[in-house]
């Protein structure tokens, strides 16, 4: 497995990490002996970069991850975020303040059963918190040894530019795909001025580009996808278009349609480093091997020519979750 260098840090990465998001809950029924063997065989096939957050499960995703780490730890390239405060029924808000940020930390060091956090990201940004105050708390917490380096979720440039001044931010993650690449017009320039990494979730387009999901009904009943704009009614057959193209292509070259949108996102520079999440080993198989996956100019772009005439229809998140992203 190819390895990279996460913004001025000195963690080494590799090409794709893992995102395990949907071990815990969100996308259909989970298993959790399932969610470790793959965890364990990420780390036997050479993906050492694992993406959770408290939010995950409400705390059990965390818990499920430190069941390998207890064994691994050393292996593993650990990020996680803090944040976004939820019930079992309920998203409850943002939460940024300084003085939670201890607090969410050392809930996450217990849960995860470690002594420091390679990667601490804040989920989202606390519009009721100046963005200096919350990464100065954060960075109370590398002066501790707690924390390694800091990192952000779904910020504005400008954002970055501000926390970036109060400490060194190391990445940022943002949702970044070849449907929702509107980073490219800001985020993306400003983390590439400062030297910053961008991790890019739900490289897949929550699995719409794998191609499996051909009809609102194949989602799962306690899909979560099924209240996401981009699935719902005549949006999912609109964008349905963008899917069939990939796969077009993917067959020409003799790939997946998921490693296909993996491999663009590869190419775009070695600053980008995708997480996308999976609960099988068959899958993580296939992610591997679009590592590996030639991509040239004339790839690039045809994908472009793509992406700018096919209109993808339907926001990211409902109205509130589009609230709090490019803050």
């Amino acid at each position: 497995m190819q390895k990279v260098t996460l913004g001025k840090s000195d963690l080494k990465v590799s090409r794709i990490g893992l995102g395990t998001m949907g071990m815990s809950e969100f996308y259909g029924v989970t298993d959790e002996q399932q969610s470790i063997d793959t965890l364990n065989a990420s780390l036997d096939s050479g993906i050492n970069f694992w993406d959770t957050a408290d939010m995950y499960g409400i705390g059990h995703n965390e818990e499920l991850l430190s069941k390998v780490l207890k064994d691994r730890r050393n292996e593993v390239v650990l990020a996680t975020k803090f944040g976004i405060q939820r019930t079992k029924t309920e998203m409850r808000g943002v939460n940024g303040r300084p003085e939670y940020v201890k607090e969410a930390c050392e809930a996450s060091l217990k849960r995860l059963k470690v002594e420091v956090i390679d990667l601490y990201y804040l989920h989202r940004v606390d519009s009721q918190t100046p963005i200096e105050d919350t990464v100065g708390a954060m960075s109370e917490l590398v002066k501790e040894g707690k924390v390694r380096y800091l990192g952000l979720s779904e910020v504005s440039g400008e954002t970055l530019k501000k926390a970036h001044k109060t400490h060194p931010i190391t990445a940022v993650q943002s949702e970044y795909s070849l449907w929702s690449f509107d980073i490219e017009e800001a985020v993306l320039p400003t983390c590439r001025e400062l030297g910053v990494s961008l991790v890019a979730y739900s490289p897949l387009g929550r699995g719409f580009l794998t191609g499996q999901f051909q009809k609102f009904e194949d989602l799962a009943e306690n899909d979560y996808r099924r209240f996401n704009p981009r699935f719902q009614g005549k949006n999912f057959e609109k964008n349905l278009k963008l899917v069939h193209e990939v796969t077009n292509l993917a067959q020409e070259k003799g790939v997946k349609p998921a490693q296909l949108a993996l491999a663009w996102l590869i190419s775009q520079g070695d600053d980008i480093v995708p997480i996308p999440g999976t609960k099988r080993k068959k899958y993580l198989q296939e992610n591997i091997e679009a590592v590996n996956i030639p991509f040239n100019d004339a790839d690039k772009n045809h994908l472009r020519e793509l992406m700018k005439n096919i209109k993808i229809t339907g926001t990211r998140y409902d109205e509130r979750g589009m609230s709090l992203v490019n803050a």
